[in-house]
């Protein structure tokens, strides 16, 4: 069963707690800073909207986990079963996938939400969190919104996730997104002007991972191209990257 999960082991590089944009976020970056590093520490239930960074902080944990020695794992319970993306969708019950996970020193799960509903993941989840804690695991948890708001029906999973720690997360507003983005292209030499910055808040993903993705394949395609960035060379590098994902997936 384990080598059908899409389990995560290599960490991007972008996702590491030292490119977190905390703003007022602080206090979730310390727990779950603190679950990766100390056995010690509490387990952490991350909750936010979507782009708020509650995947990039499971990432990072993770990340510092295995350069600490630990052994860490990342599994995003929304790509399993008919619930997945229909690109990412892994056809494992989302049960059967939970029963078949452990052994590891922190395991992150993400997208807790989706498995709210289904009564035999929910056991199966209630479970975990049982058998984790006597193997002295750590788990972490992201969901869209806090355990009791989740949509989870099973009561005693509700009460465990929401003994955890709870880390309230709140996405970064376009102003701060806009400034993280600009220096961040600054260091890299590129000079993004208000024009290209209003063209792509307008019609790009603005979480911080699609961010971070989109400034390493534009800055590359400028180095490329001797080209600086204008509103025009970033629409048609989009064009252009669009069209080989649909060729590659044989649309």
């Amino acid at each position: 069963m384990n080598a059908q999960l899409p389990l995560l082991l290599r960490w991007p590089a972008q996702q590491r707690f030292e490119t977190f944009v905390a703003g007022n976020n602080g206090a979730a970056l310390a727990l779950v800073r603190d679950a990766a590093t100390s056995t010690a520490a509490p387990w952490v239930f991350a909750a936010g909207p979507a782009g708020s960074g509650k995947t990039h902080l499971l990432l990072a944990a993770c990340a510092t986990a295995t350069a600490a020695g630990r052994n860490a794992q990342y599994l995003s319970l929304a790509m399993l079963g008919d619930r997945g993306e229909a690109i990412r969708r892994v056809s494992i019950a989302p049960a059967d996938a939970i029963r078949s996970l452990g052994g590891s020193d922190l395991l992150a799960l993400d997208d807790v939400h989706a498995i709210a509903g289904d009564a035999a993941a929910e056991h199966a989840l209630f479970d975990l969190y049982n058998r984790c804690k006597i193997e002295q695991s750590t788990l972490l948890f992201a969901a869209t919104a806090a355990p009791a708001q989740a949509g989870i029906v099973l009561p005693d999973l509700v009460s465990r996730l929401s003994s955890c720690a709870q880390a309230r997360l709140i996405p970064l507003d376009n102003t701060a997104r806009r400034a993280w983005l600009r220096e961040r292209a600054g260091a890299r030499g590129l000079t993004l002007d208000d024009s290209v910055l209003d063209w792509l808040f307008a019609h790009h993903a603005r979480d911080l991972s699609s961010l971070a993705d989109l400034l390493e394949r534009l800055d590359r395609a400028a180095l490329a191209a001797q080209r600086r960035v204008t509103v025009p060379f970033l629409r048609a590098m989009l064009d252009r990257d669009s069209g080989v994902r649909t060729h590659e997936n044989g649309f």
